[in-house]
């Protein structure tokens, strides 16, 4: 019923010009531009087609995320549905792209994978209207690959604007000759090197046409190496309304990284892996036990995934926000007194969806749970979960310790790595979990954890999307309730109207990703206060902004671009103890 909902959603959609851009005339003439102006939007145009041949040299990792609304009286809208999707882009081949492919669903399996081979830009282009526009998904990337320059786009100064310490031009931008697929919307463009940094508006519907239509996008770009300003992530929103009472809207974020990656294209080309940090653990005095060979089996099969999943764009490379993760996680152990088979170590998965698994001693976190966790003791119960599952020796096919089961091209990663855990397995970790965190240094904040879990089950049947795994352990039971249910017991209820209440964080919220080598790093902001229910947003996507700056100005802790999405949610960051 979820699925057919969100088709017959999107067909609504499609079917009404819900953002359609008017043919119309300008009351007044634009004011001509300055030399300095003119300038700046000949250099704009040159650097544009230079950066769609920088950026078509590398292949992407894509991401989309998109959740439908519905307006509520009291949090003013709400998620009722979700889509997501993951390719990689191959501009070599005029812009296509694989998708990580999802495993079937089968009965009896807890994975509700997408069923079927969905091709990843057909699918995109469509989800954002942008399949009758002759640059399709590429759109969103840039702003008209055919005819972006003077001939075809009329450029209206509007002012200067800071965005972070980078000091743009602000331009709007019509075209000429109104046809369809043709840009008209505003664009930022830096005035050191005419790069165009941020544009938004939409795209201009066939006016043959009352069902072709585009939504309305904001598109950002980061200094992701010098000279190159690459696409970072855009977020899309228009709404639908059928009556003065009634409207119907969507959310969407599309976000880019991996710049440096390699494309295997064949199982043959993923032959050769790098291993970096790499370190050697031996003690090379004594001999070794059988049960230390079988744990250092383990461990080589948890060091070929981890590298495939690095090479494949998934994984994060390790970082000093893991340190973050490591230390809460050693907290539990030496609270708890726990004897475990080595150290404990912790990745971020780059991947939007909800889920958490252990590979080996090593544990990983989507970006996706870790930004939406509202506090350290949330934080601690879920990675009490993968810990439990370590100590009960449930750990990763050993059949990875042999190299060339991981030979495959990127797109296969999610058919060909099998990593999530039996429910079975899962049924008794959560029991052991719930043990280890009762006897934890949290042991006295089970109420935030209890509300945590109280919010995820209130969104889990509307979300599927983003509560469906793609690679390991799902936060829900197949019954739809949380694996650490145990936890919700002597918690408070959801209480929209009580703003020192924070059951769970909107996206966007903890960590942001470097577009160039995937690094991940803290996200840094004031917190706003609450005024109102509708700003807690726990689970949704919100609108993005960026505070840039220019690679030059980048330190070893910072990306080159820092975006500083500000959810109006209270919370504090998880921090070593």
């Amino acid at each position: 019923m979820v699925r057919k909902f969100v088709i017959l959603g999107m067909a609504a959609l499609m079917c009404a010009p819900i953002s359609q851009a008017r043919t119309h005339r300008r009351a007044f003439a634009p004011v001509p531009l300055t030399p300095t102006e003119q300038r700046l939007v000949q250099e704009a145009i040159v650097r544009e087609r230079t950066t769609r041949q920088q950026v078509a040299r590398s292949t992407p990792v894509v991401q989309t995320y998109i959740q439908d609304m519905r307006p509520d009286p009291k949090l003013y809208q709400v998620p009722v549905d979700d889509q997501y999707m993951l390719g990689r882009v191959d501009f070599g081949k005029a812009f296509t792209a694989d998708e990580y492919s999802m495993r079937n669903y089968e009965e009896g399996t807890k994975h509700h994978f997408f069923s079927g081979s969905l091709h990843f830009v057909s699918d995109l282009t469509k989800a954002f209207h942008l399949e009758n526009s002759p640059t399709g998904f590429m759109a969103m990337m840039f702003i008209d690959p055919t005819g972006f320059d003077e001939q075809h786009y009329t450029f209206s100064f509007v002012r200067r604007e800071f965005l972070g310490t980078v000091r743009t031009y602000v331009f709007d931008v019509e075209p000429k000759v109104k046809g369809p697929g043709r840009f008209l919307g505003r664009i930022w463009v830096e005035d050191q090197d005419g790069n165009i940094v941020r544009f938004n508006g939409t795209y201009i519907n066939n006016p043959n046409s009352d069902v072709s239509h585009y939504f309305h996008f904001d598109s950002w770009r980061m200094n992701v190496q010098p000279g190159v300003w690459a696409p970072a992530a855009v977020y899309v929103e228009d709404t639908l309304r059928d009556g003065p009472n009634h409207a119907q809207s969507l959310r969407g974020q599309t976000t880019y990284w991996g710049y440096s990656l390699k494309l295997p294209t064949s199982e043959s080309d993923a032959e050769s892996m790098q291993i970096e940090n790499a370190e050697d653990q031996s003690d090379n005095t004594t001999d070794v036990s059988p049960l230390q060979a079988e744990r250092e089996w383990v461990s080589q099969a948890e060091q070929n995934v981890l590298d495939r999943l690095t090479q494949a764009g998934l994984l994060a490379p390790p970082s000093d926000y893991d340190k973050i993760l490591e230390t809460v996680t050693n907290n539990i152990i030496i609270s708890d007194n726990l004897q475990v088979p080595g150290d404990i170590h912790c990745r971020v998965l780059l991947t939007e969806p909800l889920e958490s698994l252990a590979v080996g001693n090593t544990i990983l976190l989507s970006k996706g749970l870790i930004d939406v966790l509202p506090n350290e003791e949330s934080l601690a119960a879920v990675i009490s979960f993968q810990l439990a599952q370590i100590l009960m020796g449930h750990h990763i096919d050993t059949r990875y310790a042999f190299n060339d089961r991981l030979l495959f091209p990127d797109s296969a990663t999610f058919q060909r790595i099998l990593m999530n855990h039996s429910e079975n397995d899962d049924e008794t970790a959560a029991k052991k979990a719930v043990e280890l965190f009762q006897h934890s240094y949290m042991k006295d904040r089970a109420a935030g954890v209890g509300l945590f879990f109280e919010q995820l089950e209130a969104r889990e049947k509307a979300l599927p999307g983003l509560f469906t795994p793609r690679l390991g352990d799902p936060m829900m039971q197949p019954d739809g309730q949380p694996w650490l249910a145990a936890l919700i017991q002597g918690a408070p209820k959801l209480d929209p109207d009580n703003l020192n209440q924070v059951a769970a964080l909107p996206l966007n919220s903890r960590v942001k990703i470097d577009p160039w080598d995937d690094k991940v790093f803290q996200l840094n902001f004031k917190q706003a206060p609450l005024l109102n229910a509708g700003d807690k947003m726990p689970l949704e996507i919100t609108p993005l902004y960026f505070r840039l700056q220019r690679y030059q100005q980048q330190n070893a802790a910072t990306p080159a671009g820092v975006n500083t999405t500000t959810p109006p949610t209270a919370g504090a960051q998880a921090q070593p103890q």
